[in-house]
């Protein structure tokens, strides 16, 4: 194992931090993901409760558009290692769940029944599946559609409450996987136990609880986790030797809810990993097309990207209309009618036909509205431009009242502050769409 310390590598380090769990902590639970590093945080802790003759509980939260690989991982970790396991709850719950790839549904909420005919997969048969039927009557706290950040802290809370004392959650996160995280663990102001930098308390409507988060490899780096996996026999999720076959370096592998802000970046490899799931993945949620070819662009960010060098803008256009036509027909039949409103204008007007439209023109003229060409129409549509302003269209009370009734169907289709367009703004503000 890679050094960190002068006299102590990191799985010893690790296996002091459960020696210090398992004594002082009344109730210990992990949050596991399927992923490498809960992986084998929690294959190490079972070999810890054994030797401390303790049993363990597991929180694992399924996602619904997860690779079947993942899935077949978390039974074999929950098959090997019964005889330390308490109580596994496996959470297929209705929780709402960031779309980083979408501007017209930027949440998405998982096993939504009301979607039941979308679902990548269908509800797992466990004894320990807890869903929307059967979770416990104590959990008055969940709401279908609550944001996965809070249904943590309330189950921390619950499971506190449940089995008193002081609880522990062993986290398996890393300082080195992201700023993010980093920031997690080395902030000062959280609050720790027994001033273990490895801790943090966790705050019940923010104020201090009996329950703290530990982090036990948080100081490993990615070569260590594979060096456990080697040298300890692990289990490990196969999901990673497809990766590393289809050119991911150990470092490029992640592995969250697809559609996350930084898991997007690698949502192309959902298509090449697994196939069978990606089919469903792309008709599950909205924009996961574009994520797949725009996520390594700056697109999703910034809603500026660059066409893709094997179409044509011509190409592009149509690509984008069919693209926008999975997930929403009436945002394509929208922006079709204006389009042809505007190719007719310039055919009348301008004598230019539908195949005289060149594929580009002057980007000074185009910028000013003067000239037609297929770039300009692509740029208004992957710019979001409802009103389609940047073919010379205005504002009319037939569009706003298109909006209002999009609104009804697509609840995340507009929120005040959501964007640029100030008649969209204020749109919104009139109608009170905010954010909820």
């Amino acid at each position: 194992m890679a050094k960190r310390y002068i006299e102590k590598d990191v799985l010893q380090a690790t296996n002091e931090r459960f020696d210090i769990i398992f004594n002082e902590f009344d109730n210990i639970y992990f949050s596991v993901s399927g992923g490498k590093d809960s992986s084998i945080m929690f294959q190490l802790a079972c070999k810890k409760a054994r030797e401390h003759n303790k049993k363990i509980s597991i929180l694992y939260i399924d996602l619904e558009a997860q690779y079947k690989a993942t899935i077949d991982h978390v039974v074999q970790l929950k098959e090997h290692n019964k005889d330390v396991i308490d109580r596994w709850y496996w959470i297929c719950l209705p929780l709402s769940l960031r779309n980083a790839v979408s501007v017209i549904q930027p949440k998405w909420i998982c096993w939504d029944e009301d979607d039941k005919y979308k679902w990548v997969r269908d509800m797992p048969q466990d004894k320990d599946v807890v869903n929307i039927h059967n979770y416990p009557k104590e959990w008055t706290w969940f709401k279908k559609g609550m944001e996965f950040e809070d249904f943590i802290i309330y189950f921390a809370d619950y499971f506190n409450k449940l089995k008193g004392g002081i609880t522990a959650c062993g986290v398996g996160i890393r300082a080195d996987e992201s700023l993010n995280r980093y920031r997690t663990i080395v902030s000062d102001k959280k609050n720790r136990y027994k001033n273990y930098g490895w801790t943090t308390n966790i705050k019940i409507k923010n104020k201090p609880s009996n329950i703290y988060n530990f982090y036990p490899i948080y100081d490993w780096r990615t070569e260590d986790d594979w060096t456990a996996v080697a040298n300890l026999n692990l289990d490990f999720n196969e999901i990673y030797e497809l990766m590393y076959k289809n050119g991911l370096s150990i470092h490029e592998q992640r592995l969250c809810q697809p559609y996350g802000d930084d898991q997007r970046n690698g949502l192309d490899q959902f298509r090449a990993l697994e196939p069978e799931t990606w089919e469903k993945v792309l008709n599950r949620v909205h924009g996961v097309n574009y994520g797949n070819i725009y996520a390594r662009t700056s697109l999703l960010g910034n809603i500026t990207t660059e066409k893709p060098s094997t179409l044509t803008w011509e190409q592009y256009t149509v690509f984008l209309l069919e693209s926008l036509g999975l997930y929403s027909p009436e945002l394509k039949i929208h922006y079709y009618h204006k389009i042809k409103v505007f190719m007719d204008w310039y055919k009348k007007e301008e004598g230019i036909g539908l195949t005289e439209i060149p594929q580009e023109a002057d980007l000074k003229e185009e910028s000013q509205k003067k000239v037609a060409s297929w770039r300009r129409i692509a740029r208004a549509i992957e710019k979001n431009d409802f009103w389609l302003k940047r073919l010379s269209f205005g504002q009319t009370k037939s569009d706003v009242e298109k909006i209002k009734k999009l609104k009804l169907k697509y609840k995340d289709l507009l929120f005040i502050g959501s964007t640029r367009d100030k008649d969209l703004n204020r749109l919104a503000e009139s109608e009170g769409y905010k954010d909820e």
